[in-house]
């Protein structure tokens, strides 16, 4: 059976959670956008995952940051400011009773278009904003024994086709990468950059451990990922050294750990990659001191409010 870093334990509350749609709310078999949609017609549209600990938004200003550059990049008039935007957040929440271990999708697309089209201007009306929270507690298994990985064919593009710093709703080449992967029978795929370096994953960004390192890429193909960076912050503060720079599969089969991280699974170990067991196919010792110290530093923050 497939596993995933996004897998989640069973809770029969999201039956019943009331989506954000616009201002509005909705039971969650009512909630609906038009077929004219933006994002729906040609994805055009940016997203954040945000998770709610102890009734907090864990890092709440980088998502945010994350998510107005984003805005700005593709020309998108989100239609609310940060305070707008933190208030329909925590609106959702309020609506739906949430305390902790909650997972918010918050979508914004460019809103209806007349007639189904690329062109900006058969846009009519403002932006669609829709904000999905569900009770979302991390599979421990997942956590605890990993996933397995294979290379996909398909590269994450460069930065003047698509910029993969975007956290935006044109997602195809991840989703075709994944499908590669769970057809060779791996749970998630390992992509590359168009040089052949290792880049990230179709969902997580992607770590190994060489002789005590933390190897990372550059960043250049990748989500600017809020866990990832966190994880190289407490990583130097502690003294472990943080390389970022390209590497090769040749150094990946080689690695002592392996690990991939996202705001919704922290950091999930990998076991295998491409069918090699990376070192003995357990979880890694420094993988489990950076789970600590990155979740030491989400404490953190939700202490300094």
């Amino acid at each position: 059976m497939a596993r995933s870093t996004h897998q989640a334990l069973t809770d029969e509350r999201n039956a019943t959670v009331e989506i954000y749609i616009n201002g509005e709310f909705f039971p969650r078999d009512e909630a609906k956008i038009s077929v004219f949609d933006s994002g729906f017609l040609v994805g055009d549209g940016i997203w954040e995952g945000i998770r709610l600990h102890h009734g907090q938004f864990a890092h709440l200003d980088r998502h945010l940051d994350r998510l107005f550059a984003s805005a700005a990049a593709i020309d998108l008039g989100i239609g609310l400011d940060r305070g707008g935007v933190t208030a329909a957040l925590r609106e959702t929440i309020d609506r739906n009773d949430m305390e902790d271990s909650v997972h918010v999708r918050l979508m914004i697309t460019r809103g209806d278009k007349k007639t189904p089209s690329q062109h900006p201007s058969n846009n009519i009306g403002g932006p669609n904003i829709v904000i999905i929270a569900e009770h979302k507690a991390a599979d421990p298994d997942v956590r605890g024994k990993g996933i397995s990985l294979f290379t996909a064919t398909v590269r994450r593009p460069p930065p003047d086709t698509l910029d993969q710093k975007l956290n935006c709703h044109s997602k195809l080449h991840e989703v075709i990468a994944l499908i590669q992967a769970t057809k060779a029978g791996a749970d998630e795929a390992l992509m590359l950059d168009p040089t052949g370096a290792v880049a990230t994953c179709n969902a997580t960004n992607f770590f190994i451990i060489s002789k005590g390192e933390v190897w990372t890429a550059t960043g250049m193909y990748n989500l600017n990922g809020i866990t990832s960076a966190l994880v190289c912050e407490v990583a130097e503060a502690a003294g472990i050294p943080v390389h970022k720079a390209p590497f090769s599969l040749t150094d990946v089969y080689a690695a002592d750990e392996a690990f991939v991280t996202g705001t919704f699974g922290g950091l999930t170990p990998v076991h295998t990659i491409d069918g090699r067991t990376i070192a003995d196919g357990g979880q890694g010792p420094m993988t489990v001191r950076l789970r600590e110290l990155y979740e030491a530093e989400i404490e953190a923050d939700l202490a300094r409010g």
